[in-house]
């Protein structure tokens, strides 16, 4: 009996999602690598976060998105499953937006983080 959790996202760029890890801090090895869970079972991940407890977590590709897996029974992140996966969210977003807004030429020209956690961008292009 498999205790992996596949938990889906909307995470779909790879190099977005190592620039957020990143930001947070958070020890990331690229795969693809075997995530540890029970009984020594594992899972296959595009991305691996080793925990001490020796059960990982990791992002998997299934096709369309990068879900987390990981065995949440042995969970020990600084924050919940929940909680850990709203600030991956944010911080990929955050990449998505500069990443998508250069690529189109646009610069940052003021960032702001707002007292409620959100994060305010203003881009800006000049025209010849």
């Amino acid at each position: 009996m498999s205790h992996f959790s596949q938990i889906k996202t909307q995470i779909r760029n790879l190099p977005a999602l190592e620039s957020a890890l990143s930001d947070l801090s958070v020890n990331w090895k690229s795969g693809p690598l075997p995530v540890r869970g029970y009984q020594g079972q594992t899972r296959n991940a595009e991305l691996v976060i080793a925990q001490e407890n020796g059960y990982d977590l990791g992002f998997s590709w299934n096709g369309s998105e990068y879900e987390l897996v990981a065995d949440t029974e042995f969970w020990q992140q600084a924050w919940s499953v929940e909680r850990f996966l709203q600030k991956v969210t944010q911080r990929y977003a955050y990449h998505t937006v500069v990443n998508t807004t250069t690529s189109q030429g646009f610069q940052v020209t003021e960032q702001a983080q707002n007292a409620d956690g959100s994060i305010r961008l203003v881009v800006q292009r000049w025209r010849a």
